[in-house]
């Protein structure tokens, strides 16, 4: 498997990683330009040349993740006995450049309910890159899906009479848009995220007054008021007003994409 079979793969795993590539070489290394490895929290591919240069490379690509630092970097180091050295000596005699590239996870966002306005936050979320779930119990909607242009992100849809299933199969830190035709699953979808309890955000279409009942049916199951009160609802940015599907919806896109961002 190639270096960039594993970075494809830990992307689809929804494990963030590092690509390193010696960018130069001056006098004598253990590899040439171009060589590259992909390194996550607990694993790493491939190889630069090991001692002190790789070990020393792969401790900043771990320090990279843990901080979540999104922007690329160069370290310069020299191979020589005199050289700083914390995992051996190298006396290969060069001077290695190492380029460090973050490659994070995409975020993932799920639309439940293709309706009117469902529809339209996908046309905007299918802009950008992410994972994107469309998932509706009524399959004649999901065939809607078939008329937008090719997304740039992975859009899949999901037929579920039971939607709570499908949500209960999102990966951690997912953020969620419940807005289905029907106000009982909605309901059932608002308590099936807060069961959870690990999801980025969660968004609920309606009024002021939709959102006063479920509030009070979802304390009447048993759950804290301060986990209620994540959900948000009405949902998008308050500074947009409107009642058309497309007005809502890029209210309710922005909102969400200033989340992930």
């Amino acid at each position: 498997m190639t270096w960039m079979d594993t970075a494809a793969q830990f992307r689809r795993d929804g494990v963030p990683s590092v690509l390193i590539t010696v960018a130069a070489v001056r006098g004598h290394a253990p590899r040439e330009p171009g060589a590259k490895m992909v390194v996550t929290a607990d694993e790493q591919f491939g190889s630069i040349g090991g001692g002190n240069l790789e070990m020393t490379a792969v401790s900043r690509a771990r320090e990279l993740l843990s901080e979540r630092r999104p922007s690329p970097e160069m370290l310069h180091l020299r191979l020589n006995e005199k050289a700083p050295a914390e995992y051996g000596r190298q006396c290969c005699g060069g001077e290695v450049s190492v380029l460090f590239e973050p490659l994070p996870v995409p975020a993932t966002a799920a639309v439940f309910g293709v309706g009117n306005v469902g529809l339209e936050v996908i046309r905007i979320l299918a802009r950008h890159d992410m994972e994107l779930i469309a998932s509706d119990s009524r399959p004649e909607y999901l065939r809607a899906l078939e008329s937008l242009e090719p997304p740039v992100a992975r859009l899949r849809s999901e037929f579920a009479v039971v939607g709570e299933e499908v949500l209960a199969g999102l990966p951690s830190g997912a953020h969620v848009l419940i807005m289905t035709h029907d106000h009982a699953e909605d309901l059932h979808l608002c308590s099936a995220a807060l069961m959870r309890g690990d999801l980025g955000s969660v968004g609920l279409i309606g009024s002021s007054a939709k959102w006063q009942r479920f509030r009070k049916n979802l304390l009447a199951e048993g759950f804290e008021a301060e986990a209620v009160d994540t959900i948000r609802c009405p949902i998008g940015l308050p500074e947009l007003r409107g009642k058309h599907p497309a007005m809502i919806a890029v209210s309710a896109a922005a909102d969400l994409l200033a989340r992930i961002s």
